[in-house]
């Protein structure tokens, strides 16, 4: 039963352009995007921010934190942990709708960088690799202290394969050793930068 469901939610993807198409999708169609998607390569991932959009109520904090930036970047390390690896952060957004351009807070000529994370490949976490083929952003090695972004581990995946324009991710929240679903998000290459670290 749960197979057919997979191929009948991959069935919906060839029609997921956008990132609001992906956003609008049916949790299982996600789902199915997350188990058979491939980790999108760090060369296309340094030097560029991708726009992004959590999905769902709980995951948007109600609207209060639906859309963000993500950027990743080749830097000294914030931490140890597997390698090979590049690292990544975020920046807030104005929250004015879903469909209306990103802008970042306090503007996109000086953004807000924070909530850091370094990326590597699933498989070499021994906790976090239930989608083995993606890749992590893991926040507890992204040097953050002992504030709330130190516990996400996001997992990101190509939507369609081979290109890593569009990106699904899901969130997980680690507390000692449980982990919750945060919930799914989109991820849209948006714009280069020149961050280091």
């Amino acid at each position: 039963m749960a197979a057919a469901m997979t191929s009948a939610a991959l069935a919906t993807v060839p029609n997921l352009k956008t990132a609001l198409d992906v956003y609008a999708a049916p949790g299982d169609a996600l789902e199915a995007i997350m188990i058979r998607g491939a980790a999108p390569p760090f060369a296309d991932l340094v030097g560029w921010e991708f726009d992004g959009w959590n999905v769902g109520m709980i995951a948007g904090g109600f609207g209060l934190n639906r859309k963000f930036r993500k950027g990743f970047y080749e830097g000294s390390p914030r931490a140890e942990g597997p390698s090979p690896f590049i690292q990544g952060y975020n920046i807030p957004m104005h929250q004015d709708g879903a469909d209306k351009p990103h802008r970042a807070k306090p503007s996109d000529e000086h953004p807000k960088r924070f909530g850091f994370y370094r990326v590597y490949a699933a498989k070499e976490n021994p906790r976090f690799r239930k989608y083995e083929s993606a890749l992590l952003l893991d926040y507890g090695l992204g040097g953050n202290g002992f504030s709330a972004p130190a516990l996400l581990r996001d997992y990101l995946a190509q939507v369609h394969p081979g290109s890593s324009d569009l990106l699904l991710g899901k969130a997980y929240i680690a507390l000692g050793p449980v982990s919750f679903v945060g919930g799914f998000f989109v991820l849209q290459r948006a714009r280069q930068h020149d961050f280091k670290g």
